[in-house]
């Protein structure tokens, strides 16, 4: 059995102000060739195929788009399911019509039955399983002891079980934030603290989980568990991600193996890091002019008006930063009420987090001295 395993869509996406409409139907219209070429036997969305529980109408016009070419023209069955970001009942508006022509989409736990597909091997049951919110789970049968993600998602997988036939290969297509997974800033937590995450050997039973919500690919277990990753970078902390799509193969004993598959940006995201006159005048030929860009400026003085200088020349110039900030917060290092704190001393922590160096003496006698200045002339109005 061989199936592409895609989750974390998104569509109708935003990046700092800027609709990545385009960029995502850049990668879908990949997808769908893909499919098509390796012949799949089906297509599986592990969640968050929208940004939004409303999702604008052009996100769900692609949406439309690519499900039609997958299922209607190449025949490709398609089983998706809502993830955090999905409303669970809008994306499960017509499904038992929809899934007469082979596509499944099951937004809520009121449906938990397989789809079962064939190949020369015999039967693989596919389990979509919808984003399992303990809320949700306790108004299922048994479900009393209910008390968080581990325990709701415990109690609706032995449901699951309970129904698996013997002989058959066993896939669960689920979302999930599994415990020993990698984050990114661009992923919406589930919950406080860790109280979201599930146990890796919570899926024991299942011969591959396809799983959706976090964005880096990656996998767990021997490869059993895997994370296909978004369809595109989502924020500038996953520059360094290679974002792909995953081809499973299921052999007769079970066993996957998995392929990612790369998928080429219509505008890729990167960090541009240098000094302002750098940037402006020797740009790395390299650097696609319209990827969307943050910069990590390493000047030490002021500059002036850098974000319109640079997008001068970088048109998607998103985001700016000092590098000497990166280290840490401000707030944080500076502490304590600063209202109770000498001007000196919030001075000296401020420009510590701007300029990643203590103030020197010279500039320091500057700053009391335009202090002393102020606070003269203030008590002189008064």
């Amino acid at each position: 059995m061989k199936f592409l395993h895609t989750a974390d869509w998104h569509l109708g996406r935003y990046l700092h102000g800027a609709s990545l409409l385009a960029d995502q139907a850049h990668v879908l219209d990949q997808f769908v060739a893909l499919a098509i070429s390796e012949q799949v036997d089906a297509v599986v969305i592990a969640g968050d195929i929208y940004d939004r529980s409303v999702p604008p109408a052009d996100a769900v016009a692609l949406l439309d788009e690519v499900l039609a070419r997958l299922v209607v023209e190449a025949g490709i069955p398609v089983i998706g399911i809502a993830g955090n970001h999905d409303s669970a009942d809008r994306l499960a508006f017509g499904g038992r019509i929809f899934e007469r022509a082979r596509l499944i989409l099951r937004g809520t736990l009121g449906e938990l039955s397989p789809v079962v597909l064939r190949d020369a091997h015999g039967e693989v049951a596919f389990w979509p399983l919808p984003f399992v919110d303990p809320t949700f789970a306790r108004a299922l049968a048994g479900a009393e002891g209910v008390s968080d993600h581990q325990s709701a998602m415990s109690h609706v997988l032995g449901l699951l079980r309970a129904q698996c036939q013997p002989g058959q290969r066993n896939v669960l297509v689920a979302h999930a934030f599994v415990a020993g997974g990698s984050e990114s800033e661009s992923e919406r937590p589930l919950s406080v603290g860790g109280s979201g995450m599930v146990a890796a050997d919570s899926f024991a039973g299942f011969d591959f989980v396809a799983l959706g919500h976090l964005h880096r690919p990656q996998s767990m277990n021997s490869g059993r568990v895997h994370y296909s990753g978004s369809l595109l970078k989502y924020s500038f902390n996953e520059v360094d991600h290679v974002k792909s799509v995953s081809l499973v193969e299921i052999g007769a004993d079970g066993v996957p193996t998995v392929r990612r598959m790369p998928l080429s940006p219509l505008r890729d995201v990167r960090i541009v890091k240098g000094t302002l006159d750098e940037l402006l005048k020797n740009p790395d030929p390299a650097l696609g002019r319209s990827d969307y860009l943050c910069a990590h400026l390493t000047d030490s003085g002021p500059v002036l008006d850098p974000m319109a200088r640079l997008r001068e020349v970088y048109a998607n110039m998103m985001e700016l930063q000092f590098a000497a900030t990166a280290a840490g917060n401000a707030a944080a290092r500076a502490g304590g009420d600063h209202r109770r704190r000498e001007p000196q001393d919030i001075f000296q922590a401020f420009y510590r987090d701007m300029l990643g160096e203590d103030i020197g003496l010279e500039a320091l006698a500057a700053f009391n001295e335009s202090v002393a200045s102020v606070t003269t002339a203030a008590g002189s109005a008064a």
